[in-house]
């Protein structure tokens, strides 16, 4: 466990994050066909997050993620689970992250109401229409809770698609008193101005970051690589430590289950990002150890 905590080290200059997590449980030959993603594993086959953790963290990862983005009590019930059991599992995914890289902070992994509904709303943000801001606070408070009783050293409220998503995120945050970096899955319209999935302009939801004592960092993750630079410039709004991980560059078909296109991190890209505040550094789906590795040295 690192003996400081991560905003200090933020301060201090660029953290390396880890890659995308499924991707690696894939490559390894897990099944995350089922709803639960890769929270299946915490019942199923808890040994390889830890063996996914630890290849990142060899890689130079110093934050890595729990495997909580797509689960929550409800989602475990679906399968079978009942509830005290489903917090112990989300609870679990801490010490399984921690095992694997024991000099790493764990970063909870918060993933957005859309993931649990395992319909590629999370890139839409469609659901708020039907979801209310409380409904939402409501919905994400006890994995929070659970995340932050567990040990994790910080929330990363991740790929939030709107506005209303955030806005519950950060009351949540501010309630338990826990520190979360606050990063949305966004584009670039034909305008250039960056927005949520949703249609916001994200300098806007950013700004809402500004004057919340619990946000270590604000940005983008699940995000085209080119999209970057421009994201982290609306972010600057917040007033905070910038964090970018984009995926790839390639899209999900989640009809089809599966991605789309061509793509590639390119590390040569990571300075620019530090030049324009970018604190928290790494990839997200589609990002492998070797590709972390080559971010972390071109952060060297």
């Amino acid at each position: 466990m690192p003996d400081r905590a991560l905003a200090d080290a933020l301060a201090a200059g660029p953290v390396v994050l880890d890659g995308g997590l499924a991707t690696e449980l894939e490559a390894r030959g897990c099944d995350l066909t089922s709803a639960l993603w890769s929270a299946r594993l915490l019942r199923d086959d808890p040994e390889a997050l830890v063996a996914a953790s630890a290849a990142f963290a060899a890689a130079g990862a110093q934050v890595v993620t729990t495997a909580s983005y797509q689960a929550s009590v409800a989602g475990f019930a679906a399968a079978g689970v009942g509830a005290d059991d489903a917090a112990a599992l989300l609870a679990s995914s801490v010490a399984l992250a921690r095992r694997g890289a024991p000099d790493a902070w764990i970063a909870g992994s918060v993933g957005p109401y859309g993931a649990v509904l395992a319909d590629g709303s999370e890139y839409t943000g469609a659901y708020c229409d039907a979801v209310s801001v409380a409904e939402l606070r409501a919905f994400h408070r006890p994995r929070m809770a659970l995340l932050a009783e567990a040990g994790a050293d910080v929330l990363a409220c991740e790929t939030v698609p709107a506005a209303a998503e955030a806005e519950a995120l950060l009351a949540e945050a501010e309630d338990l008193g826990v520190p979360i970096w606050l990063s949305l899955t966004a584009v670039v319209d034909g305008a250039g101005v960056v927005r949520t999935r949703r249609g916001e302009r994200a300098a806007d939801v950013f700004a809402m970051a500004r004057g919340v004592a619990a946000v270590v960092a604000v940005g983008v993750n699940c995000t085209a690589p080119s999209a970057v630079g421009p994201a982290l410039a609306a972010a600057a709004s917040a007033g905070r430590p910038l964090v970018a991980y984009p995926n790839s560059g390639e899209g999900w078909d989640a009809a089809a289950r599966r991605w789309t296109g061509a793509g590639r991190l390119d590390a040569a890209d990571v300075p620019g990002w530090v030049a324009a505040g970018a604190r928290l550094v790494g990839g997200c789906c589609r990002v492998r150890p070797a590709d972390i590795a080559r971010l972390a040295a071109a952060l060297r």
